[in-house]
């Protein structure tokens, strides 16, 4: 009696423990599928405001008779029978050129992502040797990065992709990519990092408020409560004149290193979309998945009218807003 209780016990346990693998397995396979739809939903995002904007750039409409695009809109919502897919239009000018930006503005930019002053200065200071000098010439930084395994050697040149950034003596991914930072009361809030604020692509002048990251906006003179009122008017409706900012903050003049006039700011923009699946009863899935593309648009008549430059499969979800807590002056951008 005692071994045929033993034999139970022990069948009982191994029983228990395929069903828990198995049942473990069946819900990896199941967000994995998830994963995978929602990620061509988020595609197929891409792909729609690709259409529309060239639908409308040719003059078709609507069977309502309206555009299926119409400037300054920077927000589409598509709804699939699987999903839903949110999509924003970023024009490149809206963040700050690496290759051209002066070193105290590289310097306010890493400052705003957080990092400390020293360590922004360093940053500025290595980005400046890195995209210019002499390329047969051996920098303190390069020595520096001749003394890595893998070892390698800055080209002197410009930037050709933002992740260039990475290889940048002082950088690191927490600043490149964001993290987290702790509020006063001991929370801690996850925030953007610097490469929502610079491009290749980008502009030195004049940047448009309706996209430009909350860390830009900071970097650029915006005090935190600046950056709360713009962020919460944008999320509203596009800002479609300056004076709609002027009215609530005054003619504050780092109000004129941005502008509304979004048309005029180049035609490299980025399309980013984020999707969510919609179950048969309704609900939302909480797995959402990002994809973004860097597309250049030629003149109404070229063919074809645009071309992708940079494909992300996997892209960083929309930068959000959230003021700190009192007593502490970081912005801080949700991810």
């Amino acid at each position: 009696m005692l071994i045929v209780l033993w034999l139970s016990v022990a069948l009982f346990a191994i029983a228990f423990t395929v069903a828990h693998m198995v049942r473990a397995e069946v819900d990896r396979v199941g967000t994995d599928a998830d994963t995978l739809r929602a990620q061509y939903l988020a595609q197929a995002g891409i792909d729609r405001a690709l259409l529309w904007i060239e639908w409308s750039a040719a003059g078709v409409r609507r069977l309502d008779g309206g555009p299926f695009y119409e400037p300054p809109s920077e927000r589409l919502q598509f709804t699939f029978p699987s999903g839903e897919a949110w999509v924003e239009l970023i024009p490149e000018s809206s963040r700050l050129d690496l290759n051209s930006a002066i070193l105290p503005d590289l310097t306010s930019v890493m400052l705003a992502g957080g990092a400390t002053p020293d360590q922004a200065v360093a940053i500025a200071a290595a980005i400046a040797d890195w995209r210019q000098g002499d390329p047969h010439a051996i920098t303190q930084f390069d020595q520096f990065y001749l003394s890595l395994h893998p070892s390698f050697r800055s080209p002197h040149a410009s930037f050709r992709e933002i992740e260039e950034l990475l290889l940048v003596r002082g950088m690191t991914p927490e600043l490149f990519y964001g993290g987290y930072r702790q509020a006063p009361d001991g929370r801690f809030y996850p925030y953007g990092g610097v490469r929502d604020c610079l491009s290749v692509y980008g502009s030195t002048t004049q940047f448009d408020v309706n996209t430009a990251s909350p860390t830009l906006l900071a970097a650029l003179g915006a005090p935190p409560a600046a950056v709360s009122v713009i962020v919460n008017m944008r999320n509203l409706a596009p800002i479609k004149s300056m004076d709609q900012i002027r009215a609530a903050l005054g003619n504050v003049p780092w109000l004129s290193r941005f502008t509304t006039n979004n048309g005029s700011l180049g035609t490299i923009w980025t399309i980013r979309s984020t999707a969510r699946l919609k179950f048969a009863d309704g609900r939302y899935s909480e797995v959402k998945r990002t994809a973004a593309a860097v597309v250049k648009f030629f003149p109404q008549g070229t063919a074809p009218p645009d071309h992708i430059l940079r494909w992300y499969d996997e892209a960083p979800p929309a930068p959000l807003f959230r003021p700190m807590p009192a007593g502490s002056n970081q912005v801080v951008s949700l991810q």
